[in-house]
């Protein structure tokens, strides 16, 4: 966390009333999870002028990144709510509740903290902004393994935790929490995009040999895609072979492909993990190669333009999904895109989409609900269903706190008119063709903690 922003959160929380301070002096209570008092709850800003926001954002580590990305969108998101800027999608998304003034009045401040895409990592950066610097909501991450960290000590401290970048199924399914919302789409819903284009492109009856990164999301992205694929297209798993997460080093994982029997090899891989397992794959010549009668063929399940960037050249007709892309014609996106591109000089990423839309969600929840108390944010948040943000009309659903929209099936452009337009939209797939039941992913949010 920065001395800076850390020394601004704590400046607003000495901005609130005498009687709110001796208050807290004499009733401690009111700033534990498990409060009792009629009304209380962690971190009420109260008389305060100001509330904080926390955004836990990998800034070192393999997904370092989409890390710095998130952090612009957090910080764009914060102009806006405070009337700064020409407000961006709070000039789209409907319903709308935001007046540019802050949150309920209050001017938003924010601390910062560094995930180090690690879960221990992340879960005591985010327990020093609720404990230290006051935050009344925290989001980010770029790793499922650290959103399904901090989103279990969202529930232990009852602090509304707004997920980033967090694909794997688990998220909103047996890690599900209470005090977690996930607006990023899943490993369930990628498989269930890309089965059917993979069919088509490149036929049935494949042979596929998988390097899946080792936690969370790589197992869950790889046991969706081969459902999938399976079901769909008849995709044979030859291997499964699971790598560390900041491995550099993806040669010793692929030399055994080549004598393998594979004709696809679909890289788990995210970040700059996938950089580098994409790029030395191409190196070792696994393109070129015929397999079983066939070309040799590469998927990226999960892509992002920051991995389409530092993958250059090699990403080229590789497939994927993606959960949104700046080059989207709709008014939000566009609106989106036209902000970030004046703030920074560049379009945004998927992460910092997601990482956007997630404050501007949590901060119209608020105003919906006429109170920072946590439940009744929460229950303005369940089954609440919104539009013009990309992605066309979204619910986040009550049972799960997953967001159901449209997903998007990308190609590596072949001819990219500028280092930013690396992505072709394939096919975007409607929501209902990628919600599924929710008993799908059993799981259990929780009790309140007010």
């Amino acid at each position: 966390m920065t001395k800076k922003s850390s020394d601004l959160s704590r400046r607003s929380l000495l901005k609130g009333t005498a009687a709110a301070t001796a208050a807290t002096a004499v009733a401690p209570s009111i700033f534990v999870p498990n409060a009792t008092a009629a009304g209380a709850f962690r971190n009420d800003p109260g008389n305060s002028s100001t509330v904080t926001l926390g955004f836990n954002v990998p800034q070192t580590g393999a997904y370092a990144d989409e890390g710095a990305d998130e952090l612009r969108a957090f910080k764009l998101a914060v102009k806006h709510l405070n009337g700064e800027g020409d407000g961006g999608m709070m000039q789209t998304m409907q319903p709308m509740n935001l007046k540019g003034n802050g949150i309920l009045g209050k001017k938003v401040e924010f601390v910062t903290g560094d995930t180090q895409t690690k879960s221990d990592a992340a879960r005591a950066s985010a327990k020093r902004m609720i404990e230290k610097d006051g935050v009344i909501m925290f989001s980010g991450g770029s790793s499922s393994g650290v959103a399904i960290a901090v989103q279990s000590l969202a529930q232990e401290m009852g602090t509304v935790f707004m997920a980033g970048l967090t694909h794997s199924n688990d998220t909103t399914g047996k890690d599900r929490r209470r005090y977690g919302f996930r607006h990023f789409f899943n490993a369930h819903m990628s498989g269930a995009s890309l089965a059917p284009v993979l069919e088509a492109e490149y036929g049935r009856d494949r042979q596929v040999y998988h390097l899946t990164a080792d936690y969370t999301w790589g197992w869950s992205q790889q046991e969706s895609i081969a459902k999938f694929t399976k079901s769909q297209a008849g995709w044979n798993t030859v291997a499964d072979v699971r790598t560390p997460v900041g491995a550099g080093d993806f040669s010793q994982y692929i030399t055994p492909i080549l004598n393998s029997g594979a004709d696809v090899l679909v890289l788990n891989h995210y970040g700059k993990d996938m950089v580098n397992s994409l790029t030395q794959a191409i190196q070792f010549g696994l393109r070129d190669k015929q397999v079983n009668g066939k070309d040799f063929q590469i998927v990226v399940p999960l892509f992002s333009r920051l991995m389409a960037q530092g993958a250059g050249e090699n990403i080229k007709g590789i497939l994927g999904s993606t959960a949104w892309n700046w080059k989207l014609s709709d008014a939000g996106s566009q609106a989106f895109t036209k902000a970030f591109g004046q703030e920074y000089g560049f379009p945004p990423s998927q992460a910092a989409h997601t990482c956007y839309c997630q404050t501007l969600l949590y901060a119209d929840a608020v105003e919906r609900a006429g109170t920072f108390n946590p439940e009744q944010v929460i229950r303005a948040l369940e089954d609440h269903e919104f539009d013009g943000m990309g992605n066309g009309k979204t619910l986040y659903r009550g049972s799960d706190h997953q967001a159901f929209k449209d997903v998007l099936v990308v190609r590596g452009n072949q001819n990219p008119s500028s280092q930013f337009d690396l992505l072709e939209v394939q096919d975007i797939v409607p929501r209902d063709k990628v919600t599924y039941s929710e008993d799908t992913y059993p799981g259990d949010l929780g009790p309140y903690k007010v």
